[in-house]
């Protein structure tokens, strides 16, 4: 109530229905938000139908919207698109007297009546379902006791991703109240007991009558209230000017509408929708101001509640990622005044998935929550921490300096400060774990925009994980070259294979008595302006995005091909081809499969077929890679194990593993003779292959000196320069020509 007088008249409560509407929005809003942060959803005619594991988590938000909108005063209806009753608030099947079981299913035009004799049922039908969206369009209601209510309806439609009507709510008023009110007003005779709370002043606002819902809602009895002013409830949450807005519009409009914070006589503040109507009549002018209200403090703590679902992540309670653009934008915007550099920084834990895996979502999740807490602990109160999704955290920081290097330092500054709160180690149930971060820093003025800052940063994260984690790096303009020139050599890989612009080489492996006994194919990719491209520049960005999978099947075809051409070519036949198997090709799950298609496809000979697997591909999954190696086994191919100990290699597992071959890696062959720890390195792969019954093959031999060390150890075979560099095909065949073909 207002300061010192005005209460007022009984009015519509058309507001609050548009106020409903917005909130039902709200809620579906916070929906969506749970689907972009891994909640799988797919959305039907009846509504969305959750999937997989996300299923409790929007259930028991489902129920907090239902309970929500069960604690509201205004008339809530949820239905299909052809009118079937699929959900009806507690205010509905309250006032019409009918239960939500017998209503539930039903057609909802059953409840309603037109108001007018030119208005139809059929017209409302076509009104609610396939006209535009309502606004306090009024209608008859039936009621359990043969009664009829006059209601005021909003409506809000929800629609798919393709524009189909899949939900309809409806919000309604019961404006009965306001309709006999409107018409007794000039008579002061207000439909006076209702749910409503009620009190009539003189023109000074002294209280002169009050019903028994304003002695309900506010615990003041009509002795207590009578010739006091309205004053007895102000909260003090209202300024002077608010009071006397609402006078000035009292006296000019003859009334005022609005939501008002009021204090309860037990001391309780509370929020009520007030409206206050000036009785005026031409003799006398204003004789009593007539005030209708009613507490709407649920409805305003739904209304938190839902704009922290909306805009807030429920786990840490940090900023989620809708909330983060609009700050960002604000900061990005407020640069343009200030002059001031800004900085944004893209946090990411390192090994957090290993974390989640072996200790659990719930360890995980908890851990999420401390570096919240500590992060928030560290900016400044003005400073945003939000978390984007997953062990993804943004902090934004605004007015850094004017000058770009000062800016900098004080963002790496507060990087390292960041890193040092993260560093102490976590209590994790009793367990200590100590957690490292991975940070990006983009630095912002004017011209940038928002959607350029999360790319800059996210590239800046990006260099400070390939620096080897827990490091910090910031954005720099090579950086962006970079990437362009990495975007352009990604779009133009797409179109090798269909160009014909893959080439295989061969290089060849030779035994002990320098016998051609088998060739290494190596891809190589023919530029139409750049010529051969270094595998080193493409194998790495065909990994990284999947292109690998047809190259890789590219080359097995390709090789399988050449070896049904050598069956009846003396100068070939016997011989093995080895092929490269990248790890995103053996990990698939259809890899035996393919294989199998490519032998059947091509007839190739498979025991003159070798594929070569690092260390880290079969470590990856060994039980899983050792189910693939058998199977493919059995087909008569053999397996090469490529890079042989610069991995984690262990005699548990290569027991158990159908390997035919191990292979020295270059890495230590370039060291031989000399370096002793290369040297026992070597002879204990070929001791190791011996004892295994496995052959071995040392990769990268360029000298004399390096073969005879090897063969004095007893390695079966060599590849490298001292024999040949890789070959063209036909220059492989002027190669094999002048050495004596070998027969296996």
């Amino acid at each position: 109530m207002i300061e010192g007088a005005v209460p007022v008249r009984v009015v519509g409560q058309a507001g609050i229905a548009a106020g409903v509407q917005q909130k039902l929005s709200a809620i579906n809003a916070a929906l969506d938000d749970l689907a972009s942060e891994g909640v799988d959803a797919l959305v039907t005619a009846e509504g969305p139908v959750l999937m997989g594991g996300a299923r409790a988590a929007v259930t028991q938000s489902e129920a907090r919207y239902r309970h929500l909108i069960n604690r509201m005063s205004a008339l809530v209806a949820e239905l299909s698109p052809n009118g079937e009753i699929i959900y009806l608030n507690d205010a509905i099947t309250s006032i019409c007297g009918f239960s939500a079981m017998e209503l539930t299913g039903r057609d909802w035009f059953d409840l309603l009546l037109p108001l007018g004799a030119s208005k139809s049922l059929a017209g409302l039908r076509e009104l609610f379902l396939q006209g535009g969206e309502l606004s306090m369009y009024r209608t008859g209601m039936r009621c359990h006791d043969r009664r009829q209510k006059t209601i005021a309806w909003n409506s809000a439609h929800v629609r798919d991703g393709e524009g189909r009507l899949t939900r309809l709510f409806l919000f309604g008023t019961d404006v009965i109240a306001q309709v006999l009110a409107e018409e007794q007003l000039r008579v002061s005779a207000v439909a006076f007991e209702t749910q409503n709370g009620i009190l009539i002043t003189n023109p000074q606002g002294v209280i002169e009558r009050i019903n028994s819902a304003f002695t309900r809602l506010t615990g003041f009895s009509a002795e207590e209230a009578v010739g006091q002013t309205p004053s007895l409830l102000k909260s003090g949450r209202q300024d002077p000017l608010f009071y006397r807005q609402m006078w000035d519009s009292l006296l000019n409009k003859g009334g005022w509408q609005g939501e008002i914070w009021n204090k309860r006589k037990n001391g309780d503040i509370y929020a009520e929708m007030l409206s206050i109507t000036a009785i005026v009549t031409p003799e006398l002018g204003i004789t009593h101001f007539v005030g209708n209200f009613y507490d709407i403090t649920a409805s305003k703590v739904a209304e938190a509640e839902i704009h922290r679902l909306a805009y807030y992540d429920l786990l840490t309670q940090l900023p989620n990622r809708r909330l983060l653009y609009d700050r960002l934008g604000q900061a990005v915007a407020a640069t343009a005044r200030s002059r001031l550099y800004g900085a944004m920084f893209f946090i990411d834990l390192d090994n957090f998935k290993a974390l989640n895996d072996t200790r659990g979502h719930d360890v995980g999740d908890l851990l999420l929550t401390l570096v919240a807490q500590r992060l928030r602990m560290v900016v400044r109160e003005g400073d945003t921490v939000a978390r984007l999704g997953g062990d993804e955290f943004v902090v934004l920081l605004e007015d850094l300096g004017t000058g770009l290097h000062e800016a900098a330092a004080l963002a790496r500054h507060l990087g390292d400060k960041l890193r040092l709160a993260i560093d102490t180690p976590f209590d994790l149930h009793g367990h200590e774990y100590h957690c490292r971060l991975s940070i990006g820093v983009g630095l912002f003025h004017a011209q940038d925009t928002v959607e350029d800052l999360f790319k800059r940063a996210d590239l800046a994260l990006y260099e400070a994980k390939s620096a080897g984690r827990n490091s910090l790096r910031f954005f720099d303009p090579a950086m962006q070259a970079a990437l362009d020139t990495r975007s352009t050599l990604e779009a133009e890989l797409s179109g090798a294979i269909n160009n014909g612009q893959l080439l295989l080489f061969y290089q060849p492996q030779v035994d002990a008595q320098s016998r051609v006994v088998g060739v290494e194919a190596l891809l190589r990719w023919q530029h139409p302006q750049r010529g051969l491209v270094p595998p080193a520049e493409f194998i790495g960005l065909a990994e990284e995005t999947g292109l690998i999978l047809p190259i890789g099947l590219w080359v097995l075809q390709t090789a399988c091909s050449v070896l049904k051409t050598w069956e009846n070519n003396a100068l070939h036949v016997g011989r093995q081809i080895a092929v490269n198997v990248s790890a995103r090709q053996f990990q698939q799950a259809g890899f035996v499969a393919q294989v199998q298609a490519v032998l059947n496809d091509s007839a190739a000979n498979p025991s003159c077929l070798k594929l070569e697997l690092t260390e880290s591909v079969v470590l990856e999954n060994v039980e899983d890679a050792i189910v693939k190696m058998t199977a493919i086994k059995k087909m008569g191919i053999r397996f090469s194990m490529d890079d042989f100990g610069t991995g984690y290699s262990s005699l548990s597992y290569l027991a158990r593993l159908p390997i035919d071959q191990l292979k020295i890696d270059q890495s230590f062959v370039a060291n031989l003779p000399g370096k002793n720890s290369d040297e026992t390195i070597a002879r204990t792969i070929i001791t190791l292959g011996r004892e295994l019954s496995m052959q071995v093959i040392a990769e990268g031999v360029e000298t004399e000196a390096q073969r005879l060390f090897l063969q004095k150890h007893g390695c079966h075979a060599y590849q490298g320069y001292l024999y040949s560099r890789p070959l063209r095909l036909d220059a492989l065949n002027e190669f094999l020509k002048a050495h004596t073909p070998c027969r296996s």
